[in-house]
């Protein structure tokens, strides 16, 4: 279907790509903790990811992103998406597990990597819908359907992290 059919218009979302990839080993998990020079999230644990580029698939994203921020390459599936209110324009997160990693972590500009149990992670700064996101990723099998979910801030600026049923 040509662009033109496609039927973008001014009250619906343009949707921006992204990715987010949670290695796990056990009951560990990578994280990445923000550099101290990031716009967003600095200090603070999330999920390794980011855009994907124009011509990229999403897994190819994925596995880009991965190699980038952490300098190793995994066995990645999807195992859900999340999709953002930005206002006019919608992030549309897909989260992506993965186990079998291999090569050698390192740092980048992005911030630090680390393997982190899951049990610790209430007691550091994280971004707010992490705990959600890893708890949902957690009880989770390979083969699972992937989770369908949405995130918005109400009128009180608290997150809200909705999965569909």
């Amino acid at each position: 279907m040509p662009q033109s059919d496609q039927g973008a218009a001014k009250d619906r979302y343009a949707l921006i790509p992204r990715t987010a990839i949670f290695l796990r080993r056990g009951d560990e998990y990578l994280l990445l903790k923000g550099a101290p020079s990031k716009r967003l999230w600095a200090g603070k644990y999330n999920g390794v990811g980011g855009h994907v580029e124009r011509g990229e698939d999403l897994l190819s994203a994925a596995r880009r992103e991965l190699l980038e921020e952490t300098g190793l390459a995994a066995d990645l599936w999807l195992c859900g998406t999340v999709l953002v209110d930005a206002g006019q324009t919608g992030i549309g997160l897909f989260v992506f597990c993965g186990e079998n990693a291999e090569g050698e972590i390192k740092t980048g500009a992005e911030g630090s990597v680390e393997w982190v149990n899951r049990n610790k992670i209430s007691a550091l700064p994280v971004v707010e819908d992490l705990p959600a996101l890893l708890e949902k990723i957690h009880a989770m099998k390979r083969g699972d359907p992937p989770f369908a979910a949405r995130s918005y801030y109400d009128e009180n600026d608290r997150l809200n992290l909705v999965f569909a049923a």
